[in-house]
């Protein structure tokens, strides 16, 4: 079995109006890693369903409120139907963590190498790529998705130890429970 830590970049912030750019995927068990970045017309449900064969949960970082309502959206299909899901938000927040996803990180020391690329930004470099065949802007944004779906595994380390199995210290209370909706702003 699989663990997955998803992230998906897109092209603004309604699902009505915006598109997926870019689903990335890094799975992990005992014995392989892989990060998997389903692109532009690859972003399919097809794709999608494959990719996450043998995934028994899925990890993300504010996907209760952005990604998986935006691929329900967008694809048609409900992930939580068919994985367990753990949005790392709530147990940030939990720990009084707070600041976005990349706030998290500095917060916790976690380092990368697309510092200062923000979500806007990631919109920025699809569009680039799309309308000026510009692929540097291209590589740009799959190397922050890269990073951010691969942050994710660091992050569920830092707050629940390399095995997931609570030994990091944790604060007292339970994380709230996942409003609905969309939030403000990706980050």
């Amino acid at each position: 079995m699989f663990e997955a830590y998803l992230d998906i970049e897109t092209t603004g912030l309604s699902p009505g109006g915006d598109a997926i750019t870019v689903i990335g995927v890094y799975l992990v068990n005992e014995t392989e890693d892989r990060l998997v970045q389903l692109v532009g017309e690859e972003a399919t449900i097809e794709k999608l369903t494959e990719t996450l064969h043998g995934v028994h949960t899925i990890y993300t970082y504010n996907g209760s409120r952005f990604d998986l309502p935006f691929i329900t959206a967008c694809l048609g299909i409900d992930l939580c139907r068919h994985h367990r899901h753990h949005d790392l938000m709530y147990d940030c927040w939990a720990r009084n963590l707070k600041g976005g996803f990349k706030g998290v990180e500095r917060q916790l020391g976690i380092s990368r190498e697309t510092e200062g690329v923000s979500g806007w930004d990631a919109v920025v470099l699809w569009r680039r790529y799309k309308h000026h065949g510009d692929k540097k802007a291209l590589d740009l944004l799959l190397k922050y998705n890269g990073e951010d779906v691969t942050n994710l595994k660091v992050l569920r380390e830092k707050l629940h130890g390399p095995k997931g199995d609570g030994k990091a210290q944790r604060s007292q209370g339970a994380s709230p429970p996942p409003p609905r909706g969309f939030p403000p702003s990706r980050e």
